[in-house]
C-alpha cells in the first residue's frame, strides 16, 4: 500500500507542476500582448500630432528630417489584428477617399506614417494638340489625278528623252507616242511641226532637251481652251444647261458645281431635268441635301417642263445660278437630240437670253470619240463650254490636245477625282506640268 501511495503522490506532484508551468506561460503571453496593445494605442494617439500636412506629405516622405527619431518597432499584423478590431475599423472609416485627399494615408496597423500614392492615373494634358493635316492643294490633286496618264507617257517617252541624238528616228518615235496618247492625227501633226521649229531655232542637239520643247508646244496648243467661266453681275438668274451621253458624269458634276458656286457666295438652284434615267431625280436630290440647295423636280413630266419651272422659281426667289440637268443621250439618236433642242427652246421662253451657258460633260476615258460628241452637240445646241471628267482614270490624257485642234471650245472645268472639290477651272499650265513633268 505504501508503494502505491508513493506513486500516487508522485503523479499528483507532476500534474501540479505542469499546471503551474502552463499558468506561468499564459501570464507571460498576456503581459506581452498587453504591452503590444499599449504600444499600438500610444502610436495611434500620437499620429495626429506627428502626421505632416497633406500638401507637404510627399516631400516629407521623400526627404525625411535628419533629426526625426527612428520609428518604434511595429508588431506584426497577426499580433495586432486580434487585440484591436475596433481600432482597425475606426481607422478604415476615417480613411479619406482618393479623390478627396490622395496625398497621405495613416494606417492604424503601422506605427509610422505611410504616404499613399493613390492619385488617379489621369492621362497628362497635351500642351499642344497635333496639327490637323492640311488639305491637299489643287496642284497636288491634279498631279495625283493625272498620275496614270503621266506614268504611261513617261514610259513611252523614256526612249525619246533618253539622251540620244535628235534625228528622224527620234522624231518618228515621238510621233508614235503622241498618237497613242489620244492626241489624234491633227494635234500630233501640229505638235511635231512645232517641236521641229523649236529645235531648229534653239539649236537643240540632245534628246533630253526635247522635253522642254514638247511641253511648250503642248501648252501653246491647249492654251486657247483656258477660258474660266465668269458670272456676270446681274439681278437675273444665270442659267447653265448641261448635256452629254449616259454615264459621263453630268449629275455628279452638277453637285460639285453647286458646291463651287456656293463657295463664291452665290445662291444655287438645281433642276432635275433627267426624267428618263432611273433614280436620277433622287441622286440630284441627294446632292441638294449635301449642299443645302433647293431641287426642282417632278414625278411625271418631261425635261423641258422641269427646267421651265426651275427658272420661274429662281426668278421669284432671287437665285443667282440655275443648274439644269438633262437626260443622257447618244449623238446618233436623232430623236433624242431633237428633244434636247426642245429643252433649250423652252428655257428661252422662260428667259429670252437663257440658257446663258450650254456645257457638254465629256468622259476622258472614251478617247477620240469625245471629239465626235463635241461636234454633234455643238451642231445641235451651240456649245459654249466643256467639262472633262474622269481624267484620273484615263491612261492616256491627250484628249484635250485633240479637242483643241478639232473643235476648240473652251474647257470650263476638269475633274480629277471623286471628291466634291475635285472639279476645278481648267489651268493649261498646271495641266501640262502635271502631265509631262
Amino acid at each position: 500500500m505504501a508503494f502505491f501511495d508513493f506513486f500516487r503522490r508522485k503523479k499528483n506532484d507532476t500534474a501540479e507542476a505542469a499546471q503551474a508551468e502552463r499558468e506561468t506561460e499564459a501570464a507571460a503571453a498576456e503581459e506581452q500582448t498587453g504591452g503590444a496593445v499599449e504600444t499600438v494605442s500610444e502610436t495611434v494617439a500620437q499620429q495626429p500630432e506627428t502626421a505632416p500636412e497633406p500638401a507637404i506629405a510627399a516631400e516629407t516622405a521623400e526627404r525625411p528630417s535628419e533629426n526625426q527619431p527612428e520609428p518604434e518597432p511595429t508588431p506584426t499584423d497577426s499580433e495586432s489584428a486580434e487585440p484591436q478590431p475596433e481600432a482597425e475599423n475606426s481607422a478604415a472609416q476615417n480613411e479619406p477617399m482618393p479623390s478627396e485627399n490622395p496625398v497621405a494615408d495613416v494606417s492604424a496597423a503601422d506605427s509610422s506614417v505611410t504616404v499613399a500614392s493613390e492619385t488617379p492615373n489621369t492621362p497628362p494634358a497635351v500642351a499642344d494638340e497635333a496639327p490637323k493635316a492640311e488639305k491637299t492643294g489643287w496642284a497636288a490633286r491634279l498631279k495625283q489625278g493625272l498620275a496614270k496618264s503621266r506614268n504611261q507617257m513617261a514610259k513611252s517617252l523614256a526612249g525619246v528623252f533618253g539622251g540620244g541624238k535628235i534625228d528622224e528616228d527620234l522624231y518618228e518615235e515621238l510621233e508614235t507616242v503622241l498618237i497613242t496618247s489620244d492626241m489624234g492625227m491633227e494635234a500630233t501633226d501640229y505638235l511635231m511641226n512645232d517641236v521641229r521649229k523649236r529645235v531648229s531655232l534653239k539649236g537643240l542637239k540632245d534628246g533630253n532637251e526635247l522635253r522642254g520643247a514638247l511641253k511648250e508646244a503642248v501648252y501653246d496648243l491647249i492654251k486657247p481652251l483656258e477660258q474660266p467661266l465668269v458670272l456676270p453681275a446681274s439681278s437675273e438668274p444665270f442659267v447653265i444647261m448641261l448635256a452629254g451621253i449616259n454615264g459621263a458624269g453630268k449629275t455628279t458634276s452638277i453637285g460639285k458645281l453647286a458646291k463651287y458656286f456656293q463657295a463664291q457666295g452665290k445662291s444655287v438652284l438645281l433642276a432635275a431635268g433627267d426624267t428618263f434615267r432611273a433614280a436620277a431625280r433622287e441622286q440630284l436630290q441627294e446632292w441638294g441635301e449635301r449642299n443645302n440647295v433647293t431641287v426642282i423636280s417632278q414625278t411625271t413630266g418631261d425635261s423641258a417642263a422641269v427646267c421651265f419651272d426651275a427658272v420661274q422659281a429662281a426668278k421669284a426667289r432671287g437665285i443667282d445660278v440655275v443648274l439644269a440637268d438633262t437626260a443622257g443621250r447618244l449623238p446618233t439618236q436623232l430623236h433624242l437630240m431633237e428633244e434636247i433642242k426642245k429643252v433649250k427652246r423652252v428655257l428661252q421662253k422662260a428667259m429670252p437670253d437663257a440658257p446663258h451657258e450650254i456645257i457638254v460633260v465629256l468622259d476622258a476615258n472614251i478617247g477620240q470619240n469625245a471629239v465626235n460628241q463635241v461636234k454633234a452637240f455643238d451642231d445641235a445646241l451651240g456649245l459654249t463650254g466643256l467639262i472633262v471628267t474622269k481624267l484620273d482614270g484615263t491612261a492616256k490624257g491627250g484628249i484635250l490636245a485633240a479637242l483643241a485642234s478639232n473643235r476648240p471650245i473652251p474647257v470650263r472645268y476638269i475633274g480629277v477625282g471623286e471628291g466634291i472639290d475635285d472639279l476645278r477651272p481648267f489651268d493649261a499650265r498646271a495641266f501640262v506640268d502635271a502631265l509631262l513633268d
